[in-house]
């Protein structure tokens, strides 16, 4: 059978190989090749035929579609997004050539990225880049810790055994879940949870000398019960949290410390809802959001990022992106595994819809999205307000973006009465006004990268960058 053009999935192969904690000969055997022909496959330096496909896709459990969706594509976007910027404005590099180097050499286009990452840094802080061996920057860090996440497909089987066989314990010595765990946490660490009016902007405060954990008493109940199920987090699974990061290709710096506390929020999440249990409900509920969190005592943001880590094979979840920014547009969380790119430099597209939910407080939000490259999406985004519960409290309003492709989008809920094959409803969005295709779009902020101004003295058009050559 012919070759499956197109399908550089080696990125993929090796974090799942690596996730399963398989050698690389051992895959090879298992798949009947030779363990040259895999590492070939998995530096993008082979195509898969079909046949290989669908056994790569069987040994994992997972779709072949899931695997075609490698990071090359998220790759292309983050070099579209930094060859937008002003300092290329002259060299003339085109769109065909930055693609063909992310396909051919995306070792080189990750060094370049890299670099870009610390020019910017240079350019903000009117510095000089950190030299080896020195802290990495906070920023950079967050970065880190994002991609770390992405490699990861935001799936960590060892935190979900952890957080399973501790929920085990907690469910058979109590039929009320805070109260099993606050007395899981007396019993085995000798840690007693407590409620505690703490100063302004401490959610959690730790007294090693009497062994308190003391927990705001003006937070929200469902972000309480994460606070505790995070500090249990630090404590039972540092093993294997410690692993994950030895493992990991994180810079020196903040990044392992960071990274550390982004785990042990996974165990809490995992222990708060338990994949199984949870799996089941978005199947039942469709992925009905508030439902969900109805079901565990979680919020919405948690509930969100619970279901990004859907990816255990053989029993997933559907492909999701999420992502979060403030009123600002500046994205806080990023992660997509439904195809869809998210900027990695700057804020989305105005078009789509984690904006315009500012317009309606608290309410779902539906957007059916397309790409310049016609893929089309499923977007649902509600805005969150975080602050504490008193009087005049000062509040924070962030937005949640949650999607899949379109091909999934029957599976949820919020999709209902929608025409979702049609193009009525469809909205045209981008990635970035600099590297967006769309010249006719009237909320263009910037002009493409790779055009010309064409003023017309008579006709004065709405956007002046929607009279482009």
């Amino acid at each position: 059978m012919a070759d499956t053009t197109d399908m550089q999935i080696g990125g993929r192969i090796k974090r799942l190989r690596r996730t399963r904690k398989l050698a690389q000969a051992d895959l090879a055997v298992a798949l009947g090749i030779s363990a040259s022909y895999l590492n070939l496959i998995e530096h993008n330096r082979r195509k898969v035929t079909v046949p290989l496909l669908f056994a790569i896709a069987g040994h994992f459990g997972v779709e072949p579609g899931e695997l075609v969706d490698s990071d090359e594509g998220r790759l292309l976007g983050d070099l579209m997004e930094a060859f937008g910027d002003d300092i290329f404005a002259d060299s003339d590099v085109t769109n065909l050539e930055i693609r063909d180097l992310a396909h051919a050499n995306p070792a080189a286009a990750r060094a370049i990225l890299k670099l870009y990452d610390r020019y910017r840094l240079v350019a903000k802080s009117g510095g000089s880049p950190s030299a080896g061996g020195t802290a990495e920057p906070f920023h950079l860090a967050t970065d880190a810790i994002s991609d770390f996440l992405q490699e990861s497909a935001n799936h960590f089987p060892a935190l979900e055994t952890a957080a399973e066989r501790i929920r085990a314990d907690i469910d058979r010595s109590s039929e009320n879940f805070e109260f099993g765990l606050h007395t899981y946490l007396l019993n085995v660490f000798g840690v007693d949870v407590r409620l505690a009016s703490l100063p302004h902007g401490i959610a959690r405060q730790f007294d090693a000398r009497r062994n308190h954990l003391l927990v705001s008493d003006i937070q929200p109940a469902e972000s309480g019960l994460f606070l505790v199920a995070h500090h249990l987090g630090q404590l039972a699974a540092s093993a294997e949290i410690e692993a994950i990061i030895a493992g990991s290709s994180l810079p020196e710096g903040d990044a392992p410390v960071l990274a550390a506390n982004v785990l042990a929020a996974y165990f809490a999440a995992a222990l708060v809802m338990p994949y199984e249990p949870f799996l089941r409900a978005c199947r039942d509920y469709r992925y009905d959001i508030e439902r969900i969190g109805r079901r565990f005592g979680a919020s919405f943001e948690q509930v969100c990022h619970r279901m990004t880590t859907l990816q255990r094979p053989g029993a997933s979840g559907i492909p999701l992106h999420l992502v979060r920014t403030d009123i600002a547009g500046n994205i806080s969380k990023r992660f997509s595994l439904s195809g869809i790119h998210i900027p990695r430099h700057s804020g989305a597209c105005p078009r789509w819809n984690i904006y315009s939910a500012f317009l309606a407080p608290e309410r779902i939000n539906i957007q059916l999205s397309q790409m310049p490259d016609g893929q089309r999406y499923f977007c649902l985004a509600r805005t969150i307000v975080k602050g504490d519960h008193r009087y005049n409290a000062p509040r924070r309003y962030m937005s949640i973006g949650l999607g899949c492709s379109i091909h999934h989008a029957k599976e949820m809920i919020y999709s209902d009465g929608m025409d979702l094959a049609g193009d009525s409803q469809m909205v045209p969005i981008g990635v970035g006004c600099r590297i967006c295709p769309r010249l006719e779009c009237g909320q263009r902020a910037h002009p493409p990268a790779d055009h010309r101004f064409e003023l017309d003295q008579t006709n004065r058009p709405e956007n002046l960058y929607g009279r482009m050559i």
